[in-house]
C-alpha cells in the first residue's frame, strides 16, 4: 500500500517541478565576476565563480577551508556538509579548485580558516553589487547562482539523476524543475551525442 504522506508530498511538489526556473548565463556570471570592485575583488568574483560552478547554497560556500579542496577519482571535489548537517562531495572544476588553493596560499590561511571570511547578508550585498556593476537588469541572489548551475550541467549532461545527487536534492522532484528550462533544441543535441556500437 503507498504511503499517503510520500504521494500528497509528491503531488504538491509536482506544479513547482514544471516552473521555469530563473537562472543567469556563464557570460552573466563571468561578468558579474569581472565586475567586483574593492580590495575584495578577487575574494568577491571567486565566490561568485565558486557558487555558479559548484552549486552550493550561499552557507556551504562560505563554509569552505582548505582542508575541504581535496580530490577523489582523479577531479577535485569539495568536501561539503550540506542541508541537514548531511556530508556530500561536491564536484568542483579543477581549474577553480586550483584557484580556491592559490587564494587560501596567497593570504596564507590555516587548513581550518575559511576562505571567504564573511556572513551570509555580506555574501548577498556582494552578489547584488556585481551584478548592478555588470548592468544585469535581473533579479539576482546566490541562489540564482545555484539554480544556474544546475542549468548549465543540465543542458551538458542531460542526467537529472547526476545533479539530484550533485545538488544533495532528497526528493527528485526538486530536480526535476530544472527540466523546464531544457530546450527542444537542447534535447536533441544532448541525445545526438549518444552512441551505440
Amino acid at each position: 500500500m503507498p504511503n499517503n504522506h510520500a504521494l500528497i508530498t509528491s503531488k504538491a511538489l509536482l506544479p513547482r517541478a514544471l516552473c521555469i526556473v530563473p537562472y543567469l548565463t556563464p557570460e552573466e556570471v563571468q561578468a558579474m565576476a569581472r565586475a567586483c570592485q574593492g580590495r575584495h575583488k578577487e575574494r568577491d568574483g571567486l565566490l561568485i565563480l565558486t557558487l555558479f560552478q559548484t552549486g552550493l547554497r550561499i552557507s556551504e560556500a562560505l563554509s569552505i577551508t582548505p582542508r575541504k579542496i581535496g580530490a577523489h577519482g582523479g577531479h577535485a571535489v569539495l568536501y561539503i556538509e550540506g542541508k541537514g548537517r548531511k556530508p556530500r562531495m561536491v564536484a568542483c572544476p579543477d581549474v577553480l579548485a586550483h584557484r580556491l588553493k592559490s587564494y587560501a596560499f596567497d593570504k596564507k590561511l590555516s587548513v581550518d580558516e575559511r576562505l571567504f571570511r564573511i556572513n551570509r547578508k555580506r555574501g548577498w550585498q556582494i552578489i547584488k553589487e556585481a551584478a548592478e556593476q555588470a548592468g544585469i537588469t535581473k533579479k539576482v541572489y546566490p541562489h540564482l547562482l545555484r539554480h544556474s548551475d544546475a542549468i548549465e550541467r543540465l543542458r551538458q549532461t542531460g542526467n537529472p539523476k547526476a545533479l539530484q545527487l550533485h545538488l544533495g536534492h532528497a526528493s527528485p522532484f526538486m530536480t526535476m524543475r530544472y527540466l523546464s528550462t531544457l530546450t527542444a533544441e537542447d534535447a536533441l543535441r544532448i541525445q545526438q551525442e549518444v552512441e551505440f556500437e
